[in-house]
């Protein structure tokens, strides 16, 4: 599928010249593809639209790059360089992915050095061999080092909690109500990797604060500003106020989310770039100040940026079909918490308190059973005492505390509480905690023996994953939420952001059937609550309503559906 977006094409054209500078190819071949990148950078319309005399009659483009143009467009290589790749180690073109080292740079590395890959240069400027190379030096050798920090960084993703923490320390230096978050933390992804802010704030004024607290600036400038702070890449872009609302969608929807809108765009007769959207028959630009503008010139409703994905979304916004998504506001509990009955560290009295601070109608207390070898547990006998305890607690505070347990799934489907203790809660949790290594058939048996029992109300964190630590397991989950509908079992999104378990991909397909969703936070101490904005944006991203969310019941409806 060609991209049909100039700069993708242009980017390629610019590779090509590149790899013929490599391998050192006749200049004039080099300059021919250089020109025909700035040609199809600079040209208004979209070279994927334009027929091959209009292509031609660009200044810069002749009949051999016209052909390439083409092809990249339409399968997003060509037969150009399909050749020079196979010409060159798999691994050289990576090398021209380093900030500051350019074609002559790889063929010098490559033929003095036999350099061909990134680890091959890494190793080498630490052994201060590259200094040795006429016309390089010490300093050269940090830059390269430096770039080498600077890409590798590029594929180190984080927790959405990080990335939020590192964004709002950075965006300290910025006016309130003059920027937003793009790309993944603004679309709520479990992970982040680059944080990118569009502000409308002057460059000059932004740099000299980034400066202050930047441990090494990448790049600096009045268009974008990009830096590591703590460790992470931050990228900030700088747009005019009446081009904001296109800037921001430019740099927040998923790759695949931004040509389709761009697609969009070209069948109406226009080209979307991060200023506006150009009508192609005049070249008048149409700059847009809001996000709400392109949306309604495109045909389309307002698509919330956590449903950014290209999963249907676009098709749903021009049919007026888009869920109504569930909002902070619609929560009126949590429905996992840990106490100093098992591994907590809140009293029920506390827990109360906490929940009343919160606004909240309702906390299910659900504390380990002690079957659990990794957490202190409540026996049988532990747990009738702890429901005595809510018993008084409950009548001194607006926020009930509901008598739940975490049960364990032991490794053959059965609970680690007997049925008759079970029968006496409120509400039930199972969950797999031990041998989440079991082949898919087994672990998805085993759990759905447990959905099986009567007294199961929520299937918790149904993969076991911890996001960066611990793979999901190989449960067969459409399976889970199949059998999970016709019993009339919730599924837990865990909304603590090292599982966020069930994740978005997931929640579509139990919005989809009808399968309940309890969002809990698993909170074990009083900090650990805030995380309920991170189950929510979750659900978001799998296009649940308030009515796909069990947290949204008041308490009378939410004991009237587990009954």
């Amino acid at each position: 599928m060609g991209t049909g977006v100039n700069a993708e094409v242009a980017g390629v054209l610019e590779r090509i010249a590149d790899l013929l500078l490599v391998i050192g190819e006749n200049p004039f071949k080099v300059r021919a593809y250089q020109r025909a990148a700035e040609a199809v950078r600079r040209s208004p319309h979209a070279v994927a639209t334009m027929t091959r005399n209009e292509l031609i009659k660009l200044d810069g483009i002749g009949k051999g790059t016209s052909e390439a143009i083409f092809a990249i467009a339409e399968t997003g290589t060509c037969t150009e360089l399909e050749s020079l790749m196979a010409k060159v180690p798999h691994n050289l073109p990576e090398l021209l992915e380093l900030d500051g080292v350019g074609p002559k740079t790889v063929q010098k590395l490559w033929n003095h050095l036999n350099i061909t890959s990134l680890a091959e240069l890494e190793i080498a400027a630490r052994e201060r061999r590259i200094r040795a190379l006429r016309g390089f030096g010490e300093k050269k050798e940090e830059d390269i080092l430096r770039a080498v920090r600077v890409y590798k960084n590029r594929s180190g993703r984080m927790l959405v909690s990080d990335a939020e923490e590192i964004a709002r320390e950075v965006a300290s230096t910025l006016v309130p109500g003059t920027y937003s978050y793009a790309g993944s933390l603004r679309r709520g992804r479990s992970t982040v990797g680059d944080i990118d802010i569009v502000t409308i704030q002057p460059a000059q004024k932004v740099n000299t604060k980034i400066r202050e607290i930047a441990s090494e600036m990448i790049d600096e400038g009045l268009k974008k500003t990009s830096f590591f702070y703590r460790g992470k890449r931050i990228d900030i872009r700088f747009a005019d106020p009446g081009e904001f609302g296109a800037t921001l969608m430019y740099l927040t929807g998923s790759k695949e989310f931004n040509i389709r809108l761009r697609e969009r765009a070209i069948a109406r007769g226009m080209q979307l770039n991060e200023y506006g959207l150009l009508n192609k028959q005049n070249g008048e630009m149409t700059r847009c100040a809001t996000e709400d503008q392109i949306f309604s010139l495109l045909g389309l409703h307002f698509i919330p940026p956590e449903l950014r994905e290209d999963r249907g979304e676009v098709a749903a916004a021009e049919a007026g079909t888009l869920p109504v998504l569930i909002e902070q506001s619609d929560i009126r509990g949590d429905l996992h918490a840990h106490t100093t009955g098992s591994d907590g560290l809140l009293t029920i009295d506390e827990l109360a308190s906490t929940g009343d601070v919160l606004g909240y109608e309702f906390i299910l207390c659900s504390d380990h059973s002690a079957s659990l070898g990794v957490a202190r547990g409540l026996t049988p006998e532990g747990l009738k005492t702890q429901a005595h305890e809510i018993e008084i607690t409950n009548r001194n505070h607006d926020c009930q505390i509901l008598a739940g347990i975490e049960v364990d799934i032991m490794t053959d489907g059965s609970l680690g509480l007997p049925d008759a203790v079970l029968a006496d809660l409120d509400i039930v949790i199972a969950s797999v905690h031990s041998q989440l290594n079991q082949e898919s058939d087994h672990i998805t048996r085993r759990v759905l023996t447990a959905i099986e029992n009567e007294h199961v109300d929520i299937i918790g964190h149904p993969t076991g994953r911890l996001i960066g630590r611990r793979e999901p397991s190989a449960i067969d989950i459409p399976r889970i939420l199949e059998t999970a509908k016709e019993r009339g079992v919730a599924v837990e999104l865990n909304a603590s952001p090292h599982r966020l378990d069930l994740d978005d991909i997931y929640l579509k397909t139990a919005h989809e059937l009808g399968v309940k969703i309890a969002i809990g936070t698993d909170s074990h101490g009083p900090g650990d609550f805030a995380a309920m904005r991170y189950g929510v944006t979750t659900a978001r991203r799998g296009w649940c309503g308030a009515h796909d969310i069990l947290n949204t019941y008041s308490l009378p409806g939410l004991l009237d559906y587990f009954r």
